[in-house]
């Protein structure tokens, strides 16, 4: 018990509590309550505390070897977010990737000076880095405004002229009771009289549609 509360174990606990708070502040207080997204809150949360133990006992390896595998860990991981079903956001995938960056720095933090007795200057480094990270993120979202977009099956196609694009505007605005500042079209069937339109307006919501012009089957809702 006691050598797992002093040393080089202890010096990680408190490198992984830092990532973590950091991290929650993060998720919590400037992703979130934008997003509302509850499922990344939940991944981005698990994500940063499996890849920090991850990596750091993988530095327990020889230096050479653990580095490619970090290295190739994290393209991985990258890659399997990359060529999913549905493409992640892309603020979630800088959330996502500020987290893992964290996750790492914080496990790979020199071992050798913490060891030598320099935990508080080690640790000081760190914060600097958190803290720089946390300034950067709230000066971002406080300039940027949150934009909505949604994905709408439009049936009156006679109004996706260019040349009528006022008239088409007020009558999504009337129907939909939002305010609307940019809208695109996407597919249009002339079968069935529809389009798809993709709509970004000013409010709170969920923005799960991001680049795409395809309405799937799991963004209908089963009556």
């Amino acid at each position: 018990m006691e050598q797992i509360l002093t040393g080089e174990f202890s010096n990680m606990l408190l490198r992984f509590f830092l990532c973590i708070i950091v991290n929650f502040v993060l998720i919590d207080r400037l992703y979130y309550p934008k997003s509302k997204r509850r499922d990344f809150y939940f991944t981005f949360m698990l994500i940063s505390v499996a890849i920090f133990f991850l990596v750091y006992f993988m530095m327990g390896m020889d230096r050479g070897k653990a580095t490619m595998g970090v290295g190739l860990g994290l393209f991985g991981i990258f890659s399997i977010m990359r060529y999913r079903t549905d493409t992640m956001p892309v603020r979630e995938m800088t959330y996502l990737f500020i987290i893992v960056c964290l996750s790492v720095v914080h496990a790979m933090a020199d071992e050798e000076g913490l060891a030598t007795g320099v935990v508080i200057q080690d640790l000081g480094k760190l914060v600097v880095v958190d803290i720089i990270v946390l300034l950067s993120t709230t000066l971002c979202e406080k300039r940027l405004k949150m934009q909505s977009t949604k994905l709408i099956q439009y049936d009156r196609i006679e109004l996706i002229k260019p040349e009528r694009y006022a008239e088409l505007k007020a009558d999504l605005e009337e129907r939909l009771g939002l305010t609307i500042f940019k809208i695109e079209v996407g597919g249009v069937d002339f079968l069935k009289d529809t389009a798809v339109l993709r709509i970004t307006y000013n409010g709170k919501g969920r923005n799960d549609v991001d680049g795409q012009f395809q309405i799937r089957k799991s963004q209908f809702r089963q009556v």
